[in-house]
């Protein structure tokens, strides 16, 4: 199994890197003699000596020794950690698609527990725990003394089994939610048709748009996602919007055949390691399964890793309008590296470039256009004030003391529910939800005004006809089509 280990773009526990605009500048590296660094692990086995010898209680020599690796890799980048024999073997059903828990994906925020994204259709999505929520507390126990993968295993445990979260979201007051855990059985990619607010599901000449959510990079992504395209292909949508916002990250090469399946050429991504002639590029292979349809990717700030790879991909290669906001900016490649007995050290090998040389790290792609998400809000005042009631002298309604009192009770019920309406967003249908994400419908609107753009001709009068071969339209190559094979 160890064997069939690619190179990963996990993301399911990344870092906020810190954006401070005073950072210090680094020094430069100064590399060690081998006689130097003999002495420095001379050093380290007498610090380790010392400390079991002379520490107040009864020293746990596997855990000094674990920690001391931990923290030997994780002075390179927040990324690289030494794997012990269980946490090798959970990374393992991670990857592969089905693991015990939550189903919620977190990272290290300066020493808090910040929520990248849950996992769709999992105990942490059915709670309504949102990405950028943060987790003070587990079972009752503050989670800033704990690393990051300590936090990860009290969240662990035997499905059936029950966990209290303490949950800080949007400045407001902390709320505690227990969670069943269960298997959580990753489905990658979900699809269906859907169609414009609005629109009248009876015309047949209402447009559909082929939706395509896909949650992470799994072994099973690509052969899923040709799956959903075939069987919409087979409805006649007029696009697509591909669904990649709060999706962590996950295999790169399942990043590369999703981006393929959307292309008929070009670069995808390229890797490039630590010596400058290190440099691996993968390239689009012919047939598009959207036949070249327009394609609208949706991201936001919990995009990341592989998704940014898709994204950049697409974008760069001008076969897809890219919309929401910017990406969260993980452009690094990590290796397992097996150590023969079990246990594995996670470290980065590489860093990704989008296929016009650009490296996101840190940075994130940024959208052709930018959709903040948001709610509709009534800018139309109910009662106008001009009205036969604004006039002097007019007439009263007797019942007008009635209703203002009902409205006065009605306004203090609807504060009281303010802090309920995140939880009862889950319990709305998908229509009901379709309708309130405006990210969505902005995505489906740009679908429907490129397939217009794209089936309109030049259509020339009835009884005009061109003079000479002069007056015929000409492709002069600058027109946006979706061939991308000298691209």
């Amino acid at each position: 199994m160890l064997k069939k280990i690619l190179l990963l773009l996990i993301l399911f526990v990344p870092i906020v890197a810190d954006a401070a605009p005073n950072k210090k500048k680094e020094e430069p590296i100064v590399h060690l003699t081998d006689e130097q660094i003999y002495q420095e692990l001379k050093k380290l086995a007498l610090v380790f000596e010392t400390a079991r010898d002379n520490f107040v209680e009864e020293a746990d020599e596997k855990k000094m020794l674990e920690a001391a690796m931990n923290g030997m890799l994780g002075a390179l980048d927040p990324h690289s950690s030494y794997l012990s024999l269980d946490d090798f073997k959970d990374f393992n059903d991670k990857s592969h698609g089905e693991f015990g828990g939550l189903g919620i994906q977190i990272t290290s925020d300066r020493g808090a527990v910040r929520v990248i994204a849950p996992i769709d259709d999992t105990p942490a999505a059915a709670a309504g725990i949102k990405a950028g929520d943060y987790i003070t507390h587990i079972d009752g126990e503050q989670v800033f003394d704990l690393t990051l993968n300590q936090a990860v295993k009290k969240m662990k445990g035997r499905p059936g089994t029950k966990v209290k979260l303490t949950i800080v979201s949007d400045d407001r007051e902390p709320k505690t939610l227990t969670l069943k855990r269960a298997i959580i059985k990753v489905k990658s990619v979900k699809f269906s048709e859907k169609m414009q607010k609005d629109a009248d599901p009876e015309d047949k000449d209402t447009p559909k748009i082929g939706y395509v959510r896909i949650s992470d990079f799994g072994a099973t992504t690509a052969k899923e996602l040709k799956t959903a395209l075939e069987s919409l292909e087979k409805k006649n949508v007029v696009g697509y919007v591909l669904d990649v916002r709060n999706n962590p990250g996950g295999y790169l090469t399942a990043a590369i055949e999703v981006s393929d399946a959307f292309l008929d050429g070009g670069e995808i991504v390229s890797t490039r390691g630590k010596e400058k002639t290190d440099i691996d590029r993968n390239y689009a292979t012919s047939g598009d399964l959207t036949n070249g349809k327009p394609v609208v990717v949706l991201i936001n700030h919990g995009s990341a890793s592989a998704s940014e790879i898709v994204a950049g991909a697409l974008q760069d290669n001008g076969r897809a309008i890219v919309m929401g906001s910017q990406s969260f900016g993980k452009g690094s490649v990590q290796q397992q590296k097996p150590l023969g007995d079990g246990t594995a050290i996670h470290i980065t090998v590489a860093r990704y470039f989008t296929p016009s040389g650009k490296s996101i790290q840190n940075e994130g792609i940024t959208p052709d256009v930018e959709v903040l998400q948001s709610k509709i809000e009534v800018i139309e005042k109910k009662e106008s004030m001009y009205s036969e009631a604004s006039f002097k002298n007019s007439l009263k309604n007797d019942d007008a003391k009635k209703k203002n009192k009902d409205k006065d009770t009605n306004k203090s019920a609807k504060n009281d529910d303010a802090d309920e309406d995140r939880f009862e967003y889950e319990k709305l249908s998908d229509e009901e939800k379709d309708a309130r994400d405006y990210q969505l419908q902005r995505a489906m609107d740009m679908v429907v005004a490129m397939s217009k753009l794209q089936s309109r001709t030049p259509i020339l009068p009835s009884d005009a006809e061109p003079e000479s071969e002069s007056d015929l339209p000409v492709d002069d190559g600058s027109s946006n089509t979706c061939d991308n094979s000298d691209k």
